[in-house]
């Protein structure tokens, strides 16, 4: 497999230059990607509850039953 790189550019004179990227910076990349991964994760599970409780308390609401606090509260905001 070939090694990542990264393309620099210099500004000054327009020579680009194709440099393989380090260990260390390949590790660091690898981190970035599992720490976006488990934001992701945890925005959509956030979204979820959040539609699952405007859902319940809508549905609430039609049958005439009384809502938790979460509830009223999200659907006040």
């Amino acid at each position: 497999m070939d090694r990542p790189t990264r393309v620099e550019v210099n500004c000054t004179t327009g020579v680009q230059s194709v440099i393989e990227l380090t260990d260390a910076e390949i590790a660091q990349m690898e981190v970035d990607r599992a720490n976006a991964e488990a934001d992701r994760a945890t925005r959509e599970a956030e979204a979820k509850a959040l539609a699952d409780l405007k859902k319940s308390a809508r549905a609430k609401l039609v049958a005439g039953t009384k809502l938790t606090e979460q509830e009223a509260a999200v659907l006040v905001v």
